[in-house]
């Protein structure tokens, strides 16, 4: 299985390197625009198999779209990331032609393939990439809730001083510090409601920590995250590649779930081989159904940006 990942900086490396050592996929391609850049990514990766006992290929090209070719997942990470004091808000008029570029030349020699979206703003990337190449709604799959979600566990699991694994946990709505929904309610220790152990207090601490969690990160590091967000796109394409039907939080295009039509936006999926494989309606309550309608009506002004890129 091969796997094209556009974008060599730190979350698309951090995704060929767990993708490799887990052993995910049997060729992995990092392209990128700059010179030497993802052939040397891809080199300093693959000098790491005889430690690690890896044996996937990986493989650096400067922008050549050909040695993608049959490709059963692109990954776009393409775009520059967000900076200090910047919002997903303010990328959209860089991001949007850098996508849409992407995406028709991925195509080209992988006309089959399911695209994940990793870029920002997340949600109005995956609509772009659905909206300009028209492809069947389930091969296009937008990443952020996979991220969210994960940092939802980590910081349930700081509060609840348990292990993150032990906790399950999901955000759904936008991929942004004001429109994501940290569904608390839902938030389970060992199959054991959270809320009988933390207080409401508590849990909304954990869920404003969530939702500026990527910012937190930014302010301390000077640039956008990579670990969890290449960690993460590896997760999303293992059940992909492997069948796994894992239920992942992703930016999918809805037609009447939610009472949504004609968006992108963070809702539980059946991820497998065909990529979106069922979209799960679960029930939410008055309160978390308005927070989903305002995360909605959020995403679709920014949406409204992309007029001039899809004309």
């Amino acid at each position: 299985m091969k796997v094209t990942i556009v974008g060599a900086g730190n979350v698309g490396a951090t995704c060929a390197d767990v993708i490799s050592y887990r052993g995910i996929a049997s060729v992995v391609v990092l392209l990128d625009i700059k010179e030497g850049f993802a052939e040397g990514k891809a080199m300093d990766i693959m000098q790491c198999a005889t430690n690690t006992g890896f044996n996937t290929k990986v493989i650096g090209v400067t922008n050549d779209y050909s040695k993608t070719a049959k490709s059963d997942v692109v990954v776009i990470t393409s775009g520059i990331p967000r900076k200090p004091g910047m919002t997903r808000e303010e990328l959209i008029g860089i991001n949007a032609g850098i996508v849409k570029s992407v995406v028709e030349n991925v195509l080209v020699h992988s006309p089959n393939t399911i695209v994940v979206v990793v870029s920002n703003p997340m949600d109005t990337m995956t609509y772009l990439a659905l909206k300009s190449t028209g492809l069947p709604k389930n091969r296009i799959i937008g990443m952020g809730g996979a991220l969210d979600s994960s940092r939802f566990r980590y910081y349930l699991s700081q509060a609840l001083d348990k292990p993150s694994n032990d906790v399950s946990a999901m955000v759904i709505g936008g991929h942004g510090d004001t429109t994501m929904i940290p569904l608390t309610r839902l938030a389970s220790y060992n199959g054991i409601p959270v809320s009988e152990f933390l207080s409401q207090d508590a849990l909304e601490k954990v869920a404003a920590s969530t939702m500026v969690g990527g910012a937190t990160l930014t302010g301390l590091l000077g640039t956008s995250a990579w670990y969890a967000p290449g960690a993460s796109v590896a997760y999303l394409v293992d059940s992909i590649l492997n069948d796994q039907k894992k239920m992942i939080a992703c930016s999918v295009f809805l037609e009447g779930e939610y009472g949504q039509n004609d968006i992108c936006i963070g809702v539980p999926c059946i991820i497998g081989k065909n990529g979106v494989e069922e979209i799960l309606e679960i029930s939410l309550n008055d309160s978390e159904k308005e927070l989903f309608s305002k995360s909605a009506d959020a995403v679709r002004n920014m949406n409204a940006d992309l007029k001039s890129v899809l004309a």
